[in-house]
């Protein structure tokens, strides 16, 4: 790991940035690698059937059967990339409402003052910020199934970080990782542990105490990773695998914290608008289930209310707007990009092929292993399934089935499914969130994996250590 970072140390000091491959080439080329796999990959489908607790479709276990081929054509393989964007419609949206929001909040100045006040009384405590945010961030992960929403804080949390002298990797870190974690660590996540248990047919949100641990687990090690990390990038910036790209791109970002003015009362009102708007959507999202849709629309109102009592004509109010979208292009394209893979895999009927085939695997896994088999088969699949509800209907069927054989408790499988539903999320370029958020933060999707490897292989280890210990002991429903 030490060499792994003194090579990107060396690489910085020499001066000289490698022109980055741009994110929706890459995309591009994972796009077409998917419609090239529909070639090779037999087609073949299970039975599905509606779940009356879940509403959602399920597979039939040992109804899996081989179709007629139907691989991606050059045509095909074009209209994913529309599909994919109409897919991810309700996030494109809600990405772009955000950064148009927070662009008419910016143009009051309300919250580069703000921060600036914030920043200024934490000198020489910076490093306090991580575990704050990081925990906060968890939290709602764990708890409410926060993922996507946490976009719309990258700008606030790049500005922060790139002020106080941290890098935009430590940026997305304290949102993605400590989301992760949370999404790993799912105490009642609905979208999650909840859909999977109500699958398994065992108590909703039961086996609270152990995955409670298992959150606290990872979210320590998460923060102490991050926190050494941006420590070694404030004591020498050219640390950072992000220096060249951060001096190019975000250093402009940085809120001056020299003759930091005190906010004016409209400024304030700005700022009380914004935080009763966050404030708000949590509520909502924990007490009536608020998603993107009804985020937007409070986050819209958030921008316009925000705009007005902030003292924006309302013509600025409308610029802003647009300027908060045009920032948000990239990572929305980069969202629907992300979804055109799992278009053109699902439209030639080789998803179920793989998920027969890794279950297959799976079985010759020796009884004293199974969890951790059922884990990493998870973390395989979800690099083409990285919805969490999605593929807890696909995939618990089977896991359920396949625990009820080898005498494995269900607890114990829904526990390899949460924990393999989270770590790959965002270490393959199938998560369009990441993208997204390392879009908004120009850094390079290859700085961010070697980044995050050396954590994700704790987290592994963290994942076996709980696997064993639920079979081991029997993990059951209390």
């Amino acid at each position: 790991m030490l060499k792994l970072f003194t090579n990107i140390e060396k690489s910085n000091e020499s001066g000289k940035k490698k022109e980055a491959m741009h994110p929706m080439i890459l995309m591009v080329i994972v796009v077409a690698l998917c419609a090239f796999f529909t070639y090779i990959i037999p087609a073949g489908e299970y039975e599905r059937v509606i779940d009356g607790e879940t509403e959602r479709e399920t597979v039939v276990p040992d109804s899996f059967q081989y179709v007629e081929r139907t691989p991606a054509s050059v045509l095909k393989l074009l209209m994913s990339l529309t599909l994919g964007m109409q897919e991810a419609s309700g996030i494109i949206f809600f990405l772009l409402i955000i950064g148009g929001m927070f662009a008419i909040i910016n143009g009051t100045g309300a919250l580069n003052v703000g921060m600036a006040n914030v920043l200024k009384r934490l000198k020489g405590r910076e490093l306090l910020l991580i575990p704050i945010l990081m925990i906060c961030f968890g939290c709602g992960s764990a708890f409410c199934g926060n993922f996507e929403e946490f976009l719309v804080f990258v700008p606030l949390v790049l500005a922060c970080c790139i002020t106080v002298g941290f890098d935009s990797l430590t940026a997305v870190g304290i949102i993605f990782i400590s989301a992760t974690a949370g999404y790993a660590g799912s105490i009642t996540n609905a979208f999650t542990v909840g859909t999977a248990q109500k699958i398994a047919d065992i108590p909703l949100f039961s086996g609270m105490s152990l995955r409670i641990v298992l959150f606290i687990s990872l979210e320590i090690v998460s923060i102490a990773y991050v926190m050494w990390l941006a420590h070694m990038v404030k004591v020498n910036p050219k640390f950072s695998g992000s220096y060249l790209y951060d001096e190019e791109y975000n250093k402009g970002k940085k809120i001056k914290l020299d003759n930091v003015s005190r906010l004016s009362n409209r400024q304030i009102y700005a700022l009380i608008v914004f935080m009763l708007g966050m404030v708000f959507a949590v509520f909502g999202m924990i007490r009536w289930g608020y998603y993107v849709d009804e985020l937007a629309a409070i986050f819209l109102a958030v921008g316009i209310i925000g705009g007005a009592v902030g003292g924006l004509k309302p013509k600025d109010i409308c610029e802003y707007f647009v300027k908060g979208c045009k920032d948000m292009v990239l990572p929305c394209i980069m969202i629907g990009f992300a979804n055109a893979a799992i278009v053109i895999l699902n439209d030639a009927d080789v998803l179920d092929t793989v998920l027969h085939s890794l279950s297959g695997i799976l079985q010759k896994f020796p009884e004293s292993v199974m969890p951790i088999g059922m884990f990493i088969f998870h973390e395989l699949f979800n690099v083409i399934v990285p919805s969490g509800s999605a593929q807890a209907a696909i995939t618990m069927p089977l896991m359920t089935a396949l625990a009820d054989k080898v005498g494995m408790t269900r607890q114990t499988a829904v526990l390899a499914y949460q924990l393999g539903d989270a770590f790959t999320n965002i270490m393959v370029p199938t998560g369009g969130e990441i993208l997204a958020a390392l879009a908004i933060c120009k850094v390079p999707f290859g700085k961010w994996v070697k980044y995050l490897f050396p954590l994700f292989v704790i987290w592994w280890l963290v994942a076996f250590v709980f696997l064993l210990y639920a079979s081991g002991t029997g993990f059951g429903p209390v």
